[in-house]
């Protein structure tokens, strides 16, 4: 028995630790998600996409303009070469300068301009589709922890009452076998009623610690942070309407995202088949030298030369290179449908499947607490009976575990049904009031 007792009070010895998350900082969820956003790597990965993307679309922009160069340079010789004697006699040769301007400007291309800055366009887009995507993502995993952290603190709660009962059941098991009104078991069954109960406040605090060091990490926090508010916030039931949230679904970033893919090779492939067509460019240049014995650049008077060219280049044959390269895009514009084809059915199935969960969390939640009502009530009346001796150790240890398991269900319920519509606004890239 000695040792029995001793074997329980170990976990109340690791409760003396202190409560776990007690030094850790509160945050808003707010706050939590706007500094995932600043700090994980994939919101960070979406944004450098983004800045890429934008300095594509300058350069597709900049095909349209003429090109333009300026050059200058100056070089000098000296060395030694055979005399007419035949011995080595010194050569030097005076400074020679040159400088040039030229200009090229593409006049046609067979479109292949054109198309390309709608691909840059396209694929712009489709970063920015992206970088709500990630956003969205971010926020979604950081919610779940934060979520995490608020139910992790009400499972510790909810143990801290577990344990306040079994106490409180264990004095009335010991005073009635002291007064012999019940048997030993009846006092062995309270003492492990209390290590269990013991045992679950440990846990739920174990929980709080993981949940606040995987939140610190999202968050990328230099010291250790919480969830901020009270845990057992109401959840409200969401309204939504079916029709808005078909048009959501169809702005979801990873729809978009598809959508812009597809558009983007849909335009390199009608880039590609630009070489089929002639392409002509006018080109002119102004050009000038001069000799000097100093190295004078500005010193004197270059000559001149000023050219204007007009050209037409047509690729009879290039190796099937084009058919190649036609043929690499049709692909890839198929791959792309077909991408945009899976990310709608895939979002409306998803859509399906958390509207599901949603509604079913909501229901939980609202049995789950009447059945903590009911279940205080039931083990009270269960308490004033084994007092009086009515009824038995074990039909209190039933009704308080009946009562446990309500709790305990009603805050998984309210954890669910946040993450629900968390993921619901993940997935149409959007907050739900």
């Amino acid at each position: 028995m000695k040792r029995f007792v001793i074997a329980l009070l170990i976990p109340m010895a690791l409760h003396g630790q202190g409560v776990a998350g007690g030094d850790a900082r509160p945050l808003s969820l707010e706050d939590a998600i706007r500094l995932a956003h600043q700090n994980s790597p994939l919101a960070i990965a979406a944004r450098g996409q983004l800045r890429t993307t934008d300095a594509a679309v300058r350069t597709a922009f900049s095909q349209f303009l003429p090109t333009l160069s300026l050059s200058a340079g100056a070089s000098r010789s000296a060395g030694e070469a055979l005399g007419p004697n035949g011995k080595l006699v010194q050569i030097s040769s005076p400074w020679n300068f040159n400088r040039g301007l030229s200009s090229n400007l593409e006049l046609f291309d067979g479109f292949r301009r054109q198309n390309t800055l709608r691909s840059a366009r396209a694929q712009q887009t489709a970063a920015e589709s992206n970088e709500r995507l990630q956003r969205y993502r971010v926020a979604l995993e950081v919610k779940q922890q934060y979520f995490n952290v608020q139910a992790s603190r009400e499972s510790r709660g909810a143990a801290l009452a577990q344990l306040a009962q079994a106490e409180e059941q264990l004095k009335a098991a010991s005073a009635r076998v002291t007064a012999g009104a019940a048997t030993k078991s009846d006092s062995l069954r309270s003492v492990i009623a209390v290590g269990n109960a013991r045992l679950a406040v440990l846990t739920a605090e174990n929980s709080i610690r993981l949940a606040n060091a995987t939140l610190t990490r999202l968050v990328a926090s230099p010291y250790t942070v919480t969830a901020a508010g009270s845990d057992s916030d109401a959840v409200a039931v969401v309204a939504l309407d079916s029709v808005e949230v078909v048009k959501w679904l169809e702005d979801a970033p990873s729809i978009s995202q598809a959508r812009s893919d597809l558009a983007a090779s849909v335009a390199a492939a009608k880039s590609s088949r630009a070489s089929y067509w002639p392409t002509f460019s006018v080109g002119a240049s102004l050009s000038g030298n001069r000799s000097d014995q100093a190295f004078a650049p500005s010193g004197g008077a270059y000559s001149s030369n000023k050219s204007l060219r007009l050209n037409f280049s047509y690729p009879l044959f290039n190796g099937l290179q084009r058919e190649e390269n036609v043929a690499r895009t049709a692909v890839a514009e198929d791959n792309a449908r077909a991408q945009l084809r899976e990310a709608r059915m895939v979002a409306d199935q998803q859509l399906t499947q958390l509207l599901g969960s949603l509604r079913l969390a909501e229901v939980r939640l609202a049995i789950q607490e009447a059945s903590v009502v009911a279940g205080e009530e039931d083990l009270r009346v269960q308490n004033q009976r084994y007092t009086l001796g009515a009824s038995t150790l074990l039909d209190l240890l039933t009704s308080q575990s009946t009562l446990n398991q309500a709790r305990y269900g009603r805050i998984q319920a309210r954890y669910d049904a946040r993450v629900a519509k968390a993921q619901i606004e993940a997935l149409v890239g959007r907050d739900i009031p």
